[in-house]
């Protein structure tokens, strides 16, 4: 059987056995259907102004209140007209209007945590020319700055003793609207609700609470579920916030399909709107699909996915996105699976991008670090690092802290699998250098596992399109996930 993986800017082919089982999201198995372009106003603005164990805007909001809109960045959702951060967000407005709100009371902010602030033209993308000329020349749309602390504040600690710091144009607001999407996510199940506010315009303090070893190395986080403790976290730390505020977060969230086109909306309390999403995502996510438990897995890494150019040949963001795979499908995964991965792995680290993950990799090497949760101990360190830190403020990196979200994650390839190979590396080093091993095509990858780790007769699962498109938490055939 011959397929083509995904490779650097290209494609590369693989001779697989012809009993290989192949999965493709939305296609093998397919979405629930989706809301008709013609409807999604309709339905959308029917979901705003019936929200769920809230009051609508148009009782929360009068003339005079003060609104922030908080919308996710480039990572999450789709671009297209039809979007749900552009039609949500209009017909938001629309609604703010009807009751007096002035367009002078409304600040736009980009949920970037710590991510890297988008920049005017992805922005632009995000909401699309309407939106964008009516708020961005009055600089009414800005990215959050975790590192802005005139613009922070301190709201102690949750229950747990978790910090929580957040975004102070949110908290002095009137009225707080998260836009959200019910998306798969193997942090935690899905993004959207409580993990919108928790992530998306917090400190890494309070990311540092859930985005590490402790937290990412439990039983409980893999595979995928919406119980495991970061999702906990996730949501103790949103109630928090609104206990401090005064007020509930306005949520209006979308469950997306694999070509991010809204299957459902919800809005309003995301304590009770959040499970009334995952009702039907998990319908869409959870997908039940094998009859056997798989030895081998199969896919292909282009350069450019997800957080950006550069994820799938830096080894660090490799390793995390080697690690979401295993998270969303250690269901279907035999004992001793092997992974099998195509990679142009040449030492592109995108060094603007991720200024600090080129240093970590070089210590990783170095001083008793065996494995990668070995780092962890180095993360504030990287994280009050002052010329990172400008660099995450003034020229659109990744915050520091958000390389060890990615460590902590990459270690679990490692503790799942048997082993990974990266095939096709132009510097393989690399790759060792993450415990990785190399070979130069997938058919002598899987002769070597075939001799060590699975035997002559190995079930396979081959994924192509595995980062092109959005992702699924496989589950076995007999097996009904229910979050």
């Amino acid at each position: 059987m011959k397929l083509s993986f995904e490779y650097g800017h290209g494609m590369m082919d693989a001779n697989l056995p012809d009993n290989t089982d192949v999965f493709i999201t939305g296609e093998t198995v397919k979405d629930p259907a989706c809301i008709p372009e013609d409807q999604l106003v309709e339905k959308t603005l029917e979901s705003i102004r019936n929200p769920i164990g809230m009051e609508p805007l148009t009782k929360l909001a009068k003339k005079g209140s003060k609104v922030t809109i908080i919308f996710p960045d480039r990572v999450k959702g789709g671009e297209q007209p039809t979007a749900h951060r552009k039609i949500s967000i209009k017909l938001i407005l629309q609604e703010l209007y009807s009751v007096g709100v002035e367009k002078k009371d409304i600040l736009l902010i980009c949920s970037n945590g710590l991510h890297r602030k988008n920049t005017e033209k992805e922005i632009r993308g995000v909401l699309g020319n309407e939106i964008f000329n009516e708020f961005w020349y009055t600089h009414q749309i800005i990215n959050h700055d975790s590192e802005d602390y005139e613009h922070l504040v301190d709201l102690g600690v949750t229950d747990r003793g978790d910090p929580v710091i957040m975004n102070k144009y949110v908290y002095d607001s009137d009225v707080a609207i998260l836009i959200g999407h019910t998306q798969g996510n193997p942090y935690g199940g899905y993004s959207g609700g409580y993990k919108h506010c928790a992530t998306g315009i917090t400190h890494w303090r309070s990311i540092a609470s859930h985005h590490v070893p402790e937290v990412m190395h439990r039983k409980d986080f893999v595979p995928v579920s919406g119980h495991s403790m970061m999702r906990t976290k996730f949501d103790e730390i949103g109630q928090h916030m609104e206990k401090c505020m005064g007020k509930k977060f306005f949520c209006c969230d979308a469950v997306l399909d694999t070509k991010s086109r809204q299957i459902e909306i919800n809005s309003g309390y995301a304590k009770e709107m959040q499970s009334i999403s995952w009702k039907t995502a998990d319908k869409r996510t959870y997908v039940p699909f094998a009859e056997k438990k798989y030895d081998v897995l199969v896919f292909g890494m282009p350069q450019f996915f997800h957080y950006g150019d550069g994820m799938g040949t830096n080894p660090i963001m490799l390793m995390q996105a080697l690690s979401a795979q295993v998270i969303r499908f250690k269901r279907i995964m035999s004992d001793n699976c092997v992974i099998i991965c195509s990679s142009v792995c040449n030492g592109y680290f995108h060094d603007e991008l991720w200024p600090y993950l080129r240093e970590m990799y070089e210590m990783f090497q170095k001083d008793g670090m065996n494995t990668l949760p070995d780092m962890n101990r180095l993360g504030e360190y990287f994280a009050t690092n002052e010329e990172y830190i400008r660099k995450y403020r003034y020229t659109n990196a990744f915050h520091p802290f958000h390389g060890f979200s990615m460590i902590s994650c990459g270690h679990l390839a490692e503790q799942n699998t048997s082993a990974i190979y990266l095939v096709g590396a132009e510097q393989p080093g690399f790759a060792r250098g993450m415990g990785l091993k190399t070979r130069a095509s997938f058919e002598e990858a899987l002769e070597d596992a075939k001799k060590k780790f699975v035997g002559p007769n190995p079930n396979i699962l081959a994924l192509p399109m595995t980062y092109k498109l959005a992702s699924v938490h496989l589950t076995m055939k007999d097996e009904v996930y229910h979050g």
